[in-house]
């Protein structure tokens, strides 16, 4: 198993570009950043596991603000360069707070990851979410936990790997300004240690490999 290990500024963007009316009012410049930073709040330190200061958020937004001056640019620019993308359908969401889990879930987890080596799981702060095959077999793997930790399904994934020395924000950023361009929405959007993944309904996934696949063939 394996944990996003994402920076303060990075969970920031995380969270703006996977809420997309927040990250449109972001473009257009029309937001408040004390504002957002205060909406955000408890989600940074949720993800991060931890107290964030206020300004601290602040800052990070701005700076992230500041990246779209430059969209242009980056479009012009090889922002895919040299990375690898794969599609998989046919996947599910997990997501579960871990505050009583106990040792019961540990082991579960362990069990999981050695049986479905191809999951992605992810830990924010006192929760994880899996990205696994939507199956039978998984659904009864997890059928013990709380009503509230429900699944997603009917989801896929596109896995956007990507050289050592690349900005994986950049990458992020990037990848939503091609997907929005074309009116693919995304249904989440994650760090991993080598890039991103983008979660998206099953029905529009196709379209979106291919787009991104266009900008690395450039």
């Amino acid at each position: 198993m394996r944990t996003s290990g994402v920076s303060m500024p990075e969970v920031v963007r995380e969270i703006i570009t996977r809420n997309r009316s927040i990250y449109d009012c972001m473009k257009m410049d029309v937001i408040n950043f004390t504002a957002l930073a205060v909406k955000i709040q408890a989600d940074v330190e949720k993800t991060m596991g931890g107290p964030v200061h206020l300004n601290t958020i602040v800052v990070a937004i701005k700076r992230y603000a500041d990246s779209f001056e430059t969209t242009n640019e980056m479009i012009d620019e090889p922002v895919l360069k040299d990375a690898r993308l794969t599609l998989t359908d046919g996947i599910m969401g997990i997501q579960w707070n871990m505050v009583d889990a106990g040792d019961e879930m540990t082991k579960m987890l362990n069990e999981f990851h050695k049986e479905f080596t191809d999951s992605e799981f992810f830990r924010f702060g006192d929760s994880f979410r899996i990205l696994a095959e939507d199956s039978d077999k998984v659904r009864r793997m997890f059928q013990s936990l709380p009503k509230e930790n429900q699944y997603n399904s009917g989801l896929a994934k596109i896995k956007v790997a990507v050289p050592a020395g690349h900005s994986r924000s950049d990458v992020m950023q990037f990848v939503a300004e091609i997907l929005q361009y074309n009116g693919i929405e995304m249904a989440d959007a994650l760090f991993t240690p080598d890039g991103v993944v983008i979660v998206l309904q099953e029905a529009d996934a196709p379209r979106a490999y291919e787009k991104l696949r266009a900008q690395i063939s450039r």
